[in-house]
């Protein structure tokens, strides 16, 4: 197989645009496509300061250092979940990432928070992986605001992206439904989330870090096995096999045609934001639910 664009040996091929490309130019498409979805949703420009979250992982470490390349500023963002083993070598990943490229990083503890994420798995009786991404986002949302960052910027990829919105249509979960997409608005106290990488399959950003030579934080977590989440994946994975170009389809369709009709609806519909009043983080209640999650927390270890 033959690159599409210089003719050259193919080393990656993409079932779902009907084409292939040799290493270089490969690189040159993924870079394009980053820079097209900033483009399109004038996510940000290169006089901005963009926060990056970091989990460790191949999306975004590949987002981290292609904002890089191409000239924008991007400090980089890692949770440090506090699960043995699992978090100690995700963040070793991401700081050995960012010094070896000379990039900027900020860490936040959340055992230093109160916030482990064992601990408050035996405290809170509810799916631990809905709970964490609640403490991860409060603190994605809480540093970009006080740093005072343009945007936060998710490694979130095509293959994510379509998983999430399948889920959210299976259940016609409107609020959700109204703001899903590529670039969220800074607005009621929460910064503005953009997801550069939207265009993109898991497999590309895959083939991305493999030939940069990212090495990334390959390890499940621990408390994921059975998530619904996984097996939205599986199934969109199957299709894609199937009918190449499926994911891409479902999600541009939805953007073009499905967003508008749910673009005035309102996850808070019928609630007044307000500070929380013990973080400020705005919640509906007088305590947003990552300061209740802390408190159930420290009542169980009674303190």
């Amino acid at each position: 197989m033959k690159c599409r664009r210089c003719k050259a040996e193919a080393e990656v091929a993409l079932p779902s645009h009907n084409t292939a490309f040799c290493r270089d130019c490969f690189l040159l498409y993924f870079s394009r496509q980053v820079d097209h979805a900033i483009r399109r949703h004038a996510m940000f420009t290169r006089a901005d300061r963009v926060l990056v979250a970091l989990s460790g992982g191949k999306d975004s470490l590949s987002l981290m250092l292609e904002l890089a390349n191409l000239g924008y500023s991007a400090t980089g963002l890692h949770v440090d979940l506090g699960i043995p083993v699992s978090s100690e070598r995700a963040r070793k990943r991401v700081e050995d990432f960012c010094a070896m490229h000379g990039l900027d990083l900020k860490v936040v503890e959340l055992a230093a928070e109160g916030l482990a994420i064992p601990e408050v798995k035996e405290a809170v009786y509810r799916p631990v992986c809905s709970i964490c991404g609640k403490i991860k986002r409060h603190y994605f949302n809480r540093m970009a605001l006080e740093g005072g960052y343009t945007a936060l910027a998710t490694g979130h990829n095509l293959d994510d992206e379509v998983a999430r919105l399948f889920a959210n249509t299976l259940r016609w979960d409107e609020a959700y439904l109204s703001d899903q997409g590529p670039c969220l608005p800074d607005e009621g106290g929460f910064a503005r989330k953009v997801k550069p990488l939207y265009r993109l399959s898991e497999f590309e950003t895959a083939a991305y870090a493999f030939l940069r030579g990212i090495e990334h934080h390959k390890d499940a977590c621990p408390y994921s096995p059975g998530a619904s989440f996984t097996s939205h994946k599986k199934l969109w994975g199957e299709l894609e096999w199937k009918s190449p170009g499926s994911k891409v389809s479902f999600y541009e369709g939805f953007l073009e045609r499905g967003r508008p009709a749910f673009a005035d609806r309102d996850r808070e519909k019928g609630f007044e934001l307000r500070p929380c009043a013990s973080c400020g983080s705005p919640t509906s209640q007088e305590l947003c639910g990552v300061c209740r999650v802390r408190a159930a927390v420290a009542e169980r270890r009674g303190g």
